[in-house]
């Protein structure tokens, strides 16, 4: 299947922006007709503020707090956010030689990765106690958890699921757009029985189906990017957090000034 580059991706899914580069034609058409998934735009409910050093990789909301997972080497941490100030209230720093990725929650556990190394690291949710590690193959991005599994991206178009225990793999899944490939899927959230996930250098975020892999509805971000105006290339959106007991989605980015809860259009 085509592997569409970055700049035709954000074509793909918004096929507003301005001075867009044109897609190309895929090389073969999908065997069955898939629809458009729709592309919402939410709306802004709170700003919080958020640490502008913070490389942010990982964004939960667990037992009524924020958590993040904060990464490049030599300044990696897991760490625990008081809202109302974006300030760290409990930090657990990660071995200096280890890029720090994605974050989820298992039971009365944390579970955060790392980007080359293969390692997962188990803290205890409510003081960051270390508890131990974990092996898995190949990178870790982003990650979150559907109460059964684990589920790891690495930057492709497969999301894996992981036995949330020893880290054995249970199953792969392929993740498309009109039955194309969405290579480079970052932090992942789960929300509401379906998958979430920011697209590495796009201002989107994309809702997952895990039992098909199929994107069916596009989150459009460049309104919120835009407000943030960051000039580090690396700034990117990346981040999100779902409270349930409250329904309060939080998405922010690397090194951005802002935490923003925002709605999505029901």
């Amino acid at each position: 299947m085509t592997r569409w580059p970055a700049p035709a991706l954000l074509a793909l899914f918004l096929p507003l922006t301005a001075a867009a580069p044109a897609v190309p034609a895929p090389q073969a058409a999908p065997a069955v007709a898939e629809a458009r998934p729709p592309v919402v735009v939410p709306t802004v409910i709170a700003r919080f503020p958020h640490d502008r050093e913070a490389f942010t990789e990982g964004l939960i909301w667990h037992g009524g707090a924020l958590y993040e997972s904060v990464g490049l080497e030599g300044r990696s941490d897991v760490r625990r956010v008081e809202l109302a100030t974006g300030k760290a209230v409990k930090r657990a720093v990660i071995p200096p030689a280890q890029f720090g990725e994605g974050l989820a929650a298992w039971k009365d556990q944390l579970v955060s990765l790392t980007w080359h190394d293969g390692i997962a690291h188990r803290w205890a949710a409510t003081t960051l106690r270390p508890l131990g590690t974990a092996r898995y193959s190949g990178e870790g991005w982003g990650l979150t958890s559907d109460r059964t599994a684990l589920i790891r991206s690495d930057g492709s178009a497969t999301l894996t699921f992981h036995d949330p225990v020893t880290l054995a793999v249970r199953r792969t899944l392929k993740v498309t757009y009109m039955g194309q490939p969405v290579d480079q899927l970052n932090e992942l959230e789960w929300v509401e029985g379906a998958i979430l996930a920011n697209v590495w250098h796009q201002p989107m975020v994309v809702r997952i189906d895990p039992a098909s892999g199929r994107v069916t509805q596009v989150i459009d971000l460049r309104a919120i990017v835009a407000e943030v105006g960051a000039r580090d290339p690396e700034a990117v959106a990346n981040g999100i957090a779902w409270d349930a007991a409250k329904r309060r989605l939080f998405v922010t980015g690397k090194r951005w000034p802002t935490l923003f809860e925002i709605r999505l259009p029901r």
